[in-house]
């Protein structure tokens, strides 16, 4: 029996770069180290964490996780486990806010092993320049088919990606401590009519489909021509039918890219004490030669800046990284609070029923920004 268990997702970028290092990793004694199990990107998204902690000893999570992680004290900080100047060279060296993600009280919970952020997507031959700014797409869309990532959480995702565009230039973009709405309200207004103008022309039956879900069919019907914003899978960037993938529209020209970071890191709970060997293992896999070549070449998305700055990374994945590295540079970073998971499912329900049902803007972002407010009363919330 391996000596550890551990839970990613079930995507080939989630699980086989893991699954490939772990296959080829033994403990001391010759036994396995570790084996993963993976669940789906809906329970990946929504999973309670704490529960997850006490079945597993390492877990991939999202960076929203860590509120409801920490309150539950279900992970251990990774400066607790590894020297500093490791985890100094993880904060200088991760692309974007990726290790910034992962830090709460000046202290790295979870080691960011996969950077992702939401990008443009086009299928290439039906849109021959992707649209700079959200004025753009709204031209585009008057001729093309332009889809919304809405599904499970993404509605939520959207609207904030789309917030800190529209308000790159007050210096306004959404809060990350309840108390005052996570959103302004003229702002958000803002940004839900832009959205659902876009929703009025949106192609039948896209509203329900998960990222994966939307690029697997602008991949093969190519009947959607631009996405604005949907998280960015390598994965779909080469090959037969490769789509291309570029920075998301800004408010104006030069503009910030709105986008809310994702990817994912490597949490270790507090259900075992992790050994050396495991230690070694997962630091490995962050290494530039794992993060420039194993990963890669595992279907992976590596979170070092080196790697999505790199001449043969980026041949071999059509340039993905090089298109889309200003707006994993600029991306927002979510709450990190706990309860923040599941408001972040009650919310995005909540717009994307109001974006298709046409509603009123400001009833939704007043019952949004009520929403969020009401998790100041979580017990032990933890503040970024």
């Amino acid at each position: 029996m391996p000596d550890y268990r551990g839970l990613t997702w079930d995507h080939p970028r989630g699980r086989h770069a893991l699954e490939a290092a772990a296959r080829a990793t033994t403990d001391a004694a010759g036994q396995p180290l570790i084996e993963w199990d993976v669940h789906s990107l809906e329970g990946f998204e929504s999973a309670p964490i704490g529960e997850l902690a006490e079945r597993y000893d390492v877990i991939v999570l999202d960076h929203p996780h860590l509120g409801d992680a920490l309150a539950a004290e279900a992970i251990r900080p990774i400066e607790d486990l590894y020297q500093r100047d490791f985890v100094a060279r993880l904060r200088a060296d991760a692309v974007g806010p990726s290790a910034a993600s992962y830090t709460v009280d000046d202290r790295l919970w979870a080691l960011p092993l996969d950077a992702a952020t939401q990008v443009a997507v086009s299928a290439p031959e039906r849109v021959d320049v992707a649209p700079d700014t959200w004025h753009d797409v709204l031209a585009l869309a008057e001729s093309e088919p332009v889809a919304l990532s809405l599904a499970g959480p993404h509605a939520l995702l959207t609207f904030q990606s789309v917030c800190v565009a529209l308000g790159a230039a007050d210096g306004v973009e959404p809060r990350t401590i309840p108390g005052r709405g996570i959103v302004d309200a003229d702002l958000g207004e803002a940004a839900f009519d832009l959205l659902a103008t876009l929703a009025r022309g949106i192609p039948p039956e896209t509203a329900t489909l998960n990222p994966i879900g939307l690029l697997e069919r602008m991949r093969r019907q190519r009947d959607l021509a631009y996405i604005p914003l949907v998280y960015g899978y390598v994965n779909y960037a080469s090959g037969i039918g490769a789509l291309r993938f570029d920075d998301a529209p800004a408010a104006t020209p030069g503009g910030r890219r709105g986008s809310t970071i994702g990817g994912t890191g490597i949490a270790i709970t507090t259900r075992r004490t992790p050994s050396r060997d495991l230690l070694a293992h997962l630091a490995a896999l962050l290494s530039s030669r794992a993060q420039t070549g194993f990963i890669p070449e595992h279907d992976g998305q590596p979170s070092l800046r080196e790697a999505w700055e790199s001449a043969e990374v980026n041949a071999a994945s059509g340039d993905f990284y090089r298109r889309t590295l200003a707006t994993i540079e600029q991306s927002w970073v979510r709450p990190r609070v706990a309860g923040y998971t599941p408001f972040q499912s009650e919310a995005s329900a909540l717009l994307r029923d109001a974006l298709l049902d046409r509603t009123s803007p400001s009833a939704a972002v007043a019952a949004v920004n009520a929403r969020f407010d009401a998790l100041a009363s979580t017990p032990e919330r933890s503040r970024p």
